[in-house]
């Protein structure tokens, strides 16, 4: 339930056809305390491969930034449905992470526009619209980038100011050269309809 669910209840959909799904436990509560007194049904789910609603279930289904299981939104996607999605590439920060943490690997490589797209057509779904995009990202303080590492630590593995106090030093440097330190984040959309 990412922030609050504002999102989600800007899109003013009837609140006893509306369905959300959370996984980490903190905010599965969060959910129920806020979401399901308005009527929304809110359910915890365990695995992408199993959700907890029945077939054909939904005219839309809208995710962002959570993994999920092509096969799986088909079964519970009625016919000529849609499947809106927004996505984390797994080249997100590659060029930042390459820089601090030594011998880097991304942990989903293959986790970009084409191979989505290729899973969701194995499905039974047809491509409306797709975008790929490489923003760029600054950072005006070695402080701030150290911050950003540490709490997203599936891009920035092991991750620690004394770990990588060498490679931080070298990038205070180019702070006060350049002024910042840019990286690049990798982001897709999805819009897709499952044939009859």
């Amino acid at each position: 339930m990412e922030d609050g669910a504002e999102f989600l209840l800007t899109l003013n959909h009837p609140y006893k056809l509306t369905a959300i799904t959370e996984s980490y436990e903190p905010n599965v509560r969060l959910c129920e305390e806020k979401l399901s007194l308005l009527g929304i049904e809110v359910k915890q789910v365990y695995k992408d491969e199993k959700l907890p609603f029945l077939d054909k279930y939904f005219d839309i289904i809208i995710n962002r930034h959570e993994s999920f299981c092509a096969c799986e939104v088909s079964r519970i996607l009625k016919e000529e449905g849609y499947f809106i999605t927004q996505q984390v590439g797994g080249k997100n920060n590659f060029d930042l992470s390459t820089r601090l943490i030594n011998d880097f690997q991304p942990k989903f490589p293959e986790h970009d526009l084409k191979n989505n797209v290729v899973q969701l057509k194995a499905a039974g779904f047809e491509m409306i619209k797709t975008e790929e995009s490489f923003p760029t990202i600054r950072f005006y303080d070695v402080g701030a980038l150290a911050y950003f590492a540490k709490i997203i630590e599936w891009e920035f593995p092991g991750f620690s100011v004394e770990t990588c106090f060498r490679q931080l030093h070298e990038m205070q440097k180019e702070v006060e050269k350049n002024k910042y330190i840019e990286g690049t984040e990798h982001r897709f959309l999805i819009v897709a309809r499952k044939c009859k």
